[in-house]
């Protein structure tokens, strides 16, 4: 993969967490260390292990990395769901969580890709 495509997911990787982060300031304040701690720590989890993936020299330890952050992108993207479905997110919020929602697929479509490619 060129840096382009680096830099680009990167950069939806950057956007995904901000507006988790955002989505989640309105969560009850009873699940501050509960739904609203584990989906930052998930969507976090998504970009710092791509990084710290992409500064290992190690094929296989690169690749586990990136295992390692797909499966945290799919663990924050439920939890997303699970938030709307509990009423977490605000109607005020909805537009943030599709936005959020679609940029979980075009991530999980371009970390899977890589993995795809590099696996090979």
């Amino acid at each position: 993969m060129n840096n382009q495509f680096h830099d680009i997911l990167k950069a939806k990787m950057d956007e995904y967490v901000h507006l988790v982060f955002k989505i989640t300031r309105k969560f009850p304040k009873d699940e501050r260390f509960g739904v609203t701690s584990q989906l930052r720590r998930a969507a976090l989890s998504v970009i710092l292990n791509y990084i710290e993936g992409f500064a290992r020299k190690r094929e296989k330890v690169y690749l586990n990395f990136l295992e390692t952050s797909y499966g945290s992108l799919k663990e924050s993207a439920y939890l997303l769901t699970f938030s709307k479905a509990e009423n977490f997110i605000d109607i005020q919020d909805q537009d943030d969580f599709k936005k959020a929602c679609n940029l979980a697929d075009e991530i999980g479509a371009m970390l899977w890709k890589t993995i795809q490619v590099r696996s090979q």
